[in-house]
């Protein structure tokens, strides 16, 4: 792949230099995280298409950041941790992890990884399959893309607003109950705020109306929400 970019999320410097040095002498594309507040944000802008994370960093550790990534990006994400515990690895796995390698590494094997990730969700051994799309009047939304497309606009979509979209526009005009929403958006409803859908929900309106979409999420009070079309969209 060309202008493959890699995102590294490493505390230590000095690793974090030599690992970056090392990959760009492959023509990797690499960018080491600056602020360990703002990884979300770092990420998202450099729209890597694969993460090395380490387990151990400031604030919070490398599986938080990993679920955080997740809602964000599907690319591959691979641990590199000096952890070398089966429960460790079994952690990283379970919280969205694809691979994990143990420091000291060898740079030979963690070319090796990236390059059969690579492969496997972009190259050659990539399943390739039709493109989804959800098509409602002139409003087309690309659920791998994350991109919502009105005549020559691109609307940018996080993967919770995504999911919204998909649910309102594939039952456009009818209501989608609240259940629905919350069991397709969290994995644990018992621990989603009553509040968190219309936060969510409102996020979404106001990125609409930003792009100039003046279509209506319409609640049903008592019921869920529906998308109806504007006369301009229909």
């Amino acid at each position: 792949m060309e202008n493959t970019r890699i995102f590294i999320v490493e505390d230590d410097m000095k690793i974090a230099t030599l690992l970056a040095e090392t990959l760009r002498k492959y023509q990797y594309e690499v960018e080491v995280v600056q602020n360990f507040e703002g990884i979300i944000e770092e990420c998202i802008a450099f729209d890597p298409h694969i993460v090395l994370l380490d387990i151990n960093l400031p604030s919070y550790d490398g599986y938080y950041w990993c679920r955080q990534l997740r809602q964000h990006t599907t690319c591959p994400i691979i641990f590199i941790s000096a952890r070398s515990g089966e429960m460790d690895q079994i952690f990283a796995l379970e919280n969205g992890g694809d691979d994990f390698i143990t420091k000291p590494f060898n740079y030979e094997i963690v070319l090796a990884k990236i390059k059969s990730h690579l492969r496997r969700t972009y190259g050659e051994y990539s399943v390739r399959l039709e493109e989804r799309t959800i098509k409602v009047g002139q409003l087309t939304l690309y659920l791998e893309r994350m991109e919502l497309h009105l005549k020559d606009d691109v609307i940018p979509l996080q993967k919770k607003e995504c999911t919204i979209l998909e649910l309102l526009l594939s039952e456009s005009p009818k209501v989608v109950p609240r259940e629905k929403l919350l069991e397709e958006l969290w994995d644990d409803q018992a621990f989603v705020d009553e509040n968190t859908l219309n936060v969510n929900m409102t996020r979404v309106r106001k990125k609409l109306t930003d792009y100039g979409v003046v279509s209506v999420i319409e609640t049903v009070r008592g019921a869920g929400y529906r998308f109806i079309l504007s006369a301009e969209e229909m």
